[in-house]
């Protein structure tokens, strides 16, 4: 489909979407050193591919997917390798863990705290969360074409912008930044607005653990 027309039905269907907004990131975990301890102990569990002191430190009902058994057993099975399956897929899933908890975050009403911050985005209902997509970076080239010697029509910093075409392996992606301007972000930039997200938690104890990671809206 052509640029043009996808541009037509996004617009049409937020008329509604004007100016531009950026979210710079903060991360909120620096107000409770024990939560900073912990987010240090996960990723570096993470980095060694260390699976028990991971569900060790995962709730009970640990939410991985709707359809999943939960808890500590499922975060297992997500981060091993079943028969037959290959072992990228196993490392792509350790990898988006990774990212995840690498991210800054906030903390929501009920004390917990999540990542990627730009979680707290609430985008309206009528913008379709798998075409939506957060620009990781501050003053990104958006450019007229898709590659990097094309003119650059302006700079992207920390905004959402929608995507105009289907997922590609292009470098570059066409999208929409908000107040309707049309270009190409390099990829690198674009994180799914309804990617991975984790969750930590404080137990009946007082001592934090992973409560969720999933991705979807």
């Amino acid at each position: 489909m052509k640029l043009g027309l996808i541009c037509a039905l996004l617009l049409g269907a937020t008329p509604a979407l004007a100016g531009r907004q950026s979210f710079p990131p903060r991360d909120e975990a620096l107000r409770d050193p024990s939560l900073v301890a912990f987010r240090d102990a996960m990723r570096a569990a993470v980095a060694r591919r260390d699976t028990e002191a991971l569900t060790a430190a995962a709730c009970p009902d640990l939410m991985l997917s709707d359809d999943g058994i939960g808890g500590p057993e499922e975060l297992r099975q997500f981060l091993t390798s079943e028969q037959g399956e290959p072992a990228a897929d196993v490392e792509a899933r350790w990898q988006a863990l990774a990212r995840t908890l690498a991210a800054p975050g906030y903390f929501d009403d009920d004390g917990e705290f999540w990542m990627p911050f730009h979680w707290r985005i609430h985008l309206p209902a009528r913008i379709e969360p798998a075409w939506s997509y957060f620009t990781n970076g501050e003053n990104v080239n958006l450019r007229a074409a898709p590659n990097r010697e094309a003119p650059v029509v302006t700079r992207v910093s920390f905004e959402v912008v929608l995507a105009a075409e289907p997922t590609s392996e292009n470098d570059y992606r066409a999208v929409i930044l908000t107040d309707g301007t049309q270009g190409y972000l390099h990829r690198d930039y674009l994180v799914q607005m309804s990617g991975y997200r984790a969750a930590f938690a404080v137990s009946p104890d007082g001592t934090w653990q992973l409560c969720s990671f999933t991705s979807g809206r």
